[in-house]
């Protein structure tokens, strides 16, 4: 494990994670069509994905976006479609990476789903404090 990073994986890992999950994702009857809306070019999104993740796990520097600001954006993503999405992040770090590597990236992975869980929740205004 680099000095520099979370836990203990490579950026080549990291892409097979991603290319992995997104295939699942585009099968998936809940989650494929959300991202169909969205993604017309696979590669480019997987590679700004996998930058993303290189950020937040290796402290690379090559990811410039907000990811809540393009979730809340899109309009159509709702808080139960993370929860598809983390049990087929789940399944596609058990596959692809050591138990330990797996682990580590799924507790990452959970904290930075429920914050996105979070903020795309329509409230429907402030909340009412009878």
């Amino acid at each position: 494990m680099s000095i520099l990073s979370r836990f203990d994986v490579t950026a080549d890992q990291i892409s097979q994670v991603v290319q992995t999950f997104y295939a699942a994702v585009r099968r998936h009857e809940v989650l494929g069509p959300v991202f169909a809306a969205h993604v017309a070019d696979w590669p480019a999104h997987e590679e700004r994905i996998a930058a993303f993740w290189r950020n937040a796990i290796l402290y690379e520097r090559g990811y410039d976006g907000n990811p809540m600001q393009v979730h809340r954006a899109a309009g159509d993503v709702r808080p139960a479609h993370f929860d598809d999405w983390l049990m087929l992040f789940d399944a596609t770090l058990i596959r692809v990476l050591p138990r330990d590597t797996a682990v580590a990236w799924s507790a990452l992975a959970h904290r930075i789903g429920a914050g996105l869980r979070m903020g795309v929740r329509d409230t429907g205004g402030p909340p009412i404090l009878r």
